[in-house]
């Protein structure tokens, strides 16, 4: 069993109709339900999953993202942890400090993978993540 982080664009794929990128979302958590892997994912994308069906006053989709990421993923909170590996990672000023933010939450738990469709992050190197892969990338 493997703890695998995903970003949260990888979630927006997995709901929202993204074609290729949408398919391999769904591949990829076969795959993972298949070998008994762990999602992880911050707390933070819990609330950039949110913005858009709330912007648009669809509070029932809302709800639904919020049901079935809490109900399938162990959501983790920006602690202090997670806090001071944050101060380190905005010394990097590649970064944006949500990227920053999930990163830092990813490290502090200590994951094996973390997925992302993000270019910025693939190169990143970080104690606590043991491989930064990109969506089409990522073991199936």
């Amino acid at each position: 069993m493997s703890r695998i982080f995903w970003d949260t664009n990888v979630f927006i794929y997995l709901f929202e109709d993204y074609g290729s990128l949408s398919g391999r979302a769904r591949e990829l958590r076969r795959a993972m339900l298949e070998r008994g892997d762990q999602l992880v994912t911050s707390a933070l994308t819990l609330g950039e999953i949110l913005v858009k069906p709330l912007e648009r006053g669809d509070h029932e989709l809302a709800r639904k993202y919020e049901s079935a990421i809490s109900a399938t993923s162990l959501l983790l909170a920006f602690d202090t942890r997670a806090a001071k590996i944050y101060a380190a990672l905005r010394c990097d000023r590649s970064l944006r400090a949500p990227d920053s933010i999930q990163l830092a939450c990813a490290a502090a738990a200590g994951v094996d993978l973390f997925v992302t469709h993000d270019s910025r992050l693939y190169s990143k190197n970080l104690e606590g993540i043991q491989f930064i892969v990109p969506l089409d990338r990522a073991p199936l």
